[in-house]
């Protein structure tokens, strides 16, 4: 991600991250539906094929819509291809050991536990990127990530707390998630965001598919009786919303797109609210409340 981003580009980055974490935030229920009735690596492998399909089918359209000739990947220049390839690749083992985890971990454990631990990649993005990219963080950014940690664990752990099987299983996907976004920050700023995303689910399903065959007994029915969820899972969130956080990524710090991403369960709590007329208690409402201060707090300059 450049650190000169222009004011107009940031704000595009940031534009296309909340909305990337507003179809997370409503992505949820499809995805519980889908793993009542379907094995989590033929679910995961079947929803990238589909979303690798459909953004390979798309590309031509938005190659025209930002007035760039059509190429197959994008670019003619064999460095960048090299480039693509290796981030895409990367980005999607990454993104289909998370998946699978989640997936996996949410068959033992509950909602809102599994929504605290994978968010807890806000406390991962920065730690990892400073150890490995030797990222700059800066005071802002840590004190941002301490609130936004507070606000998650009040949006989502309204339970007793105790330790589970899936709670062990579902710590792997913040490590996994906040790699993935590392990924992307490290290699996407000359790249095509779509290819790239095109790439990443190719990979993903493609792990996600020897894995199934060692590991699960799919099936033609498995993946036909969850295919309303599997399809708005694999174009919305899948093919739209891992795309948008590419291309805002783009624009944006590694630390504020990771809490911007966070705020998908915030959405998720407000789509419950308004459209199945779920409440939200005082709890989950200062939750909120601290997300959206901490992504505040984490933009400002770093002035001594």
């Amino acid at each position: 991600m450049s650190s000169q981003a222009k004011p107009s580009s940031y704000k595009l980055g940031v534009i296309a991250l909340l909305v990337c974490s507003i179809i997370w935030g409503t992505s949820f229920v499809a995805q519980s539906l889908g793993g009542q009735v379907t094995e989590p690596l033929t679910f995961n492998c079947a929803r990238n094929a589909v979303a690798t399909i459909f953004l390979f089918i798309v590309a031509p359209f938005f190659d025209k819509l930002v007035g760039k000739k059509y190429t197959l990947w994008g670019t003619t220049d064999n460095r960048l291809k090299k480039k693509l390839f290796l981030g895409g690749s990367l980005s999607g083992i990454c993104l289909a050991i998370a998946m699978f985890m989640q997936q996996w971990g949410i068959m033992y454990t509950s909602a809102g536990k599994s929504g605290f631990i994978t968010a807890l990649y806000i406390v991962l993005v920065p730690i990892l990127g400073l150890l490995i990219f030797k990222n700059k963080v800066t005071s802002y950014n840590w004190l941002g990530v301490i609130i936004a940690t507070v606000g998650m664990y009040f949006i989502c752990i309204t339970e007793e707390l105790s330790i589970t099987k899936g709670d062990f299983i579902t710590l792997a996907c913040p490590i996994t998630f906040a790699m993935q976004i590392l990924v992307v920050d490290y290699y996407i700023e000359d790249l095509d965001g779509v290819r790239f995303s095109c790439i990443q689910f190719g990979v993903c399903s493609f792990i996600s598919g020897i894995l199934m065959f060692i590991f699960e007994h799919p099936s033609i029915e498995q993946i036909v009786s969850s295919l309303g969820p599997l399809l708005y899972l694999a174009i919305m969130s899948s093919g739209i919303a891992y795309t948008l956080q590419i291309i805002g990524q783009k624009y944006v710090d590694s630390v504020i797109a990771s809490m911007l991403m966070s705020l998908e369960s915030v959405f998720a709590l407000i789509s419950g609210w308004i459209y199945l007329n779920q409440t939200m208690s005082l709890r989950e409402l200062s939750g909120c409340v601290l997300m959206f201060i901490a992504i505040i707090i984490a933009q400002l300059p770093d002035k001594k």
